[in-house]
């Protein structure tokens, strides 16, 4: 079980303390009462989350990255870099193998954050430039040209805002990654794993099938961003943010019944970041699943399909 704790999760750590403490004292029986009281208090915590406190969850650092996924999703994973126009972007990250248990031909393609602090700024916290999203349309044409079905990982607090990026068209590069998602002529699975933050996330996102980690959140804006908006004043935005997340639907279940995704992959007692290899395997099987029935249709039916998803969704809200 990780050692890092979120605040909410305070009362889970001190009697998690109270069972190491019994264990020290050679109690076994009441480090195993207080063990279990725990896993109970932690399931109780996590069957009432807030919209906020997903938000945090959803942000936790040890949570499975796009590496960690990758590895367990393909086999003979090769990294394809570049946009072809101006650098490589580490914060998007892309490549071909083959899917794990059925050998499908996969292009993966995602944010990856890092994990400590020089991997970090190495992906720049999973902030993707320009070529991050050039190097995206770049991979998914690829993909359509040799007919190869494309997953994409997402998580990311929204795209580079310095003002490099803006010089170098970032705006532009979202929409034509958007536009390249909606045009592939193959089939695209979206797996929101951790946070789906603004165009950022978006340009990525405009999939057949979109699926999303239960704990994960997808939203236009963070919600600070948006009570920064609303509240105006950096004070204020702060704690008004659990309210901005209540109010915007930031949650796998807001989505699910609002029809912005598609399917909710369950997660591990206390999230992903505690047992990532379980929810792995949960969000593996669940790609596979999403993926079989679209490998036998043309690509004009995936296309209409995509494009009329899309187009309905804000319909009747």
């Amino acid at each position: 079980m990780t050692t890092t704790f979120l605040d909410f999760e305070k009362p889970v750590a001190t009697i998690l303390d109270r069972a190491a403490d019994y264990r020290a004292a050679g109690d076994e029986a009441g480090a195993k009462h207080a063990e279990g009281a725990a896993r109970r208090l932690l399931a109780e915590t996590y069957a009432r989350l807030s919209p906020w406190q997903k938000t945090q969850v959803a942000r936790h650092p040890e949570r499975p990255h796009f590496a960690d996924i990758v590895h367990a999703l393909v086999e003979d994973f090769t990294p394809l870099a570049g946009d072809r126009a101006f650098g490589e972007d580490f914060a998007i990250v892309g490549g071909i193998g083959r899917l794990r248990g059925l050998g499908v031909p996969l292009m993966v393609i995602g944010h990856e954050k890092g994990r400590d602090t020089a991997s970090r700024v190495k992906h720049s916290f999973g902030m993707g430039r320009p070529e991050g999203y050039r190097k995206a349309v770049r991979l998914i044409e690829l993909a359509g040209r040799f007919n190869v079905p494309v997953v994409t990982l997402i998580d990311t607090a929204g795209a580079y805002p310095g003002l490099d990026s803006e010089e170098r068209g970032v705006a532009e590069a979202i929409a034509r990654s958007t536009a390249a998602c909606l045009s592939a002529p193959v089939p695209i699975i979206a797996a929101i794993t951790g946070e789906g933050g603004s165009g950022g996330a978006v340009a990525l996102a405009a999939a057949d099938r979109v699926i999303m980690f239960e704990h994960a959140v997808y939203a236009v804006i963070s919600p600070e961003g948006c009570a920064s908006i609303l509240w105006r004043t950096a004070d204020k935005a702060a704690s008004h943010a659990p309210e901005a997340a209540e109010a915007m639907k930031v949650t796998a279940a807001d989505l699910k019944g609002l029809g912005v995704i598609d399917t909710i992959i369950g997660e591990p007692l206390g999230g992903a970041h505690r047992d990532p290899a379980a929810a792995i395997a949960s969000l593996t099987m669940g790609i596979a699943n999403e993926l079989q029935p679209l490998l036998s249709r043309t690509p004009a039916a995936l296309r209409k399909a995509r494009r009329s998803k899309f187009v309905e969704m804000g319909r009747g809200l």
